[in-house]
């Protein structure tokens, strides 16, 4: 999936979380980020962290790759 947005980026981690069967309290336990924080970047709320959003991606086992358009 290409992301476009910070709604793009937590649309997908909703859905990752969701296919491993994780809620987000279970996240905001197992990794010490809030389950506010793990909602709004969810929901797309562009004030997110972007370490703490990186952090959460790996873990849910997604990697992001960026390069150069039209490679």
């Amino acid at each position: 999936m290409k992301i476009d947005s910070s709604k793009d980026f937590g649309q997908m981690i909703k859905k990752r979380r969701k296919q491993l069967g994780y809620t987000q309290q279970y996240l905001a336990e197992y990794t010490g980020l809030s389950a506010s924080y793990i909602s709004n970047l969810e929901n797309g709320k562009g004030t997110a962290e972007i370490g703490k959003a990186i952090y959460l991606a790996n873990l849910l086992g997604l990697d992001i790759i960026m390069k150069e358009r039209g490679e």
